[in-house]
């Protein structure tokens, strides 16, 4: 019997996907559930998986094809009589995403016609025309120097997508971004002193986040303006404090939500965190893990910013960035010291979100942060 493979269904907020190099080819066994080809989204990867056992004796559409849901792109053969409708091929080695993009497929045996234009009317290439004199070199120059050939590839479809929207917000809302400095001295302090029973008690590092997001649900509490967002005239107010937590992925930056993050403890925070930058480096997030959040926090200091001004991440009001923490001579009573010191930015759109509140939010964030015994309890 044939049974169809079809593209599971997605999201309201993914129309469709490309897919990548088949796992299987025509002509091999299958397991139920055992995964045919991936599907990439402009969030997520997801895996098209056998819908049973038996023989893969047809193809589709193939790599590269776009393709929505429900559409069927290959057909399975159960039973023992299974036979495929073309010899089968040595699968080669799985490729990543960024190499399926920029890897060429292999090209056809003479006489056959290339993948995807089976019983069409090939005709021959001609025979290609011999190069151009290339321009002799200047005085000085080697004379075997080539020019180093230009690199083109397509762009994924989660970084068109990133695109896509980082325009968007660009040209609906009115951002304005307001900084301040936080001095790190005082969440260094408690890192260092609780940082190994932290580790040992709960079985994860205790790091940077959970200050910020515990903070920054505080400051919501007097601000619930900077959770709200804008639906045509209406202004919506979040329940929950859904904050997005920006993670970079080998496919690009991501955006993994932490959900009701207003009800966690520092230890909870820590482990979500660790989980989706896991699941992030290995292309397993959800597109429910990526779907909704009312607030992000992005930071740059990772990878050693100073300063910058983040973008929203529509329909959210507000996004904080983080940046790294660089010691820096400060006045205290009177007296100059070195602190350890970080620089936040606040980006908001300024329809909803006045200035005093951007500004005095940021400010709570920071009176957090500086006093942060408080950030530490539980839950």
């Amino acid at each position: 019997m044939k049974i169809e493979v079809r593209v599971p269904t997605l999201s309201d907020s993914v129309a469709s996907g490309a897919l990548l190099p088949w796992r299987k080819q025509v002509g091999e066994t299958v397991a139920r559930d055992e995964t045919l080809v991936d599907l990439e989204t402009d969030k997520v990867i997801l895996e098209i998986p056998s819908p049973a056992s038996g023989t893969l004796v047809e193809v589709r559409q193939y790599e590269g094809a776009v393709v929505k849901a429900d559409e069927v792109v290959a057909v399975i053969e159960t039973g023992e009589n299974a036979t495929s409708s073309t010899p089968a091929e040595k699968p080669g080695p799985a490729r990543t995403p960024d190499e399926a993009r920029t890897t060429p497929s292999p090209s056809p045996q003479a006489g056959e016609p290339p993948v995807g234009d089976k019983g069409a009317n090939v005709m021959p290439t001609p025979m290609a025309s011999p190069p151009s004199p290339q321009p002799s070199p200047r005085a000085g120059e080697g004379a075997n120097v080539m020019p180093t050939p230009i690199k083109r590839e397509p762009m994924s479809r989660l970084r068109m997508r990133v695109a896509e929207r980082l325009v968007a917000a660009q040209h609906t809302a009115a951002m304005l971004t307001t900084f301040n400095e936080v001095n790190m001295a005082a969440v260094n302090e408690m890192r260092q002193c609780f940082k190994a029973e932290f580790e040992v008690r709960h079985g994860v590092k205790l790091g940077y986040m959970s200050f910020f997001v515990r903070a920054v649900c505080r400051a919501m509490q007097q601000f619930p303006i900077v959770n709200a967002a804008i639906d045509g005239d209406d202004i919506v107010w979040h329940g929950d404090v859904d904050i997005g937590i920006a993670i970079s992925s080998p496919r690009g930056l991501v955006v993994p939500i932490l959900r009701r993050a207003q009800t966690l403890s520092p230890d909870a925070i820590e482990a979500a965190i660790a989980d989706f930058a896991s699941r992030a480096r290995e292309a397993r997030l959800t597109l429910e893990d990526l779907s909704g959040g009312t607030f992000s926090i992005t930071n740059g200091g990772v990878f050693g910013s100073l300063l910058s001004t983040p973008i929203l991440n529509p329909p959210q009001s507000a996004i904080l960035g983080m940046h790294t923490i660089q010691e820096r001579p400060v006045a205290e009573n009177g007296q100059v010291v070195i602190r350890p010191m970080m620089y936040l930015a606040l980006t908001y759109d300024h329809r909803l979100i006045d200035g005093r509140d951007a500004v005095q939010f940021l400010v709570a964030v920071k009176a957090a942060l500086e006093a942060p015994e408080t950030l530490m309890q539980e839950k």
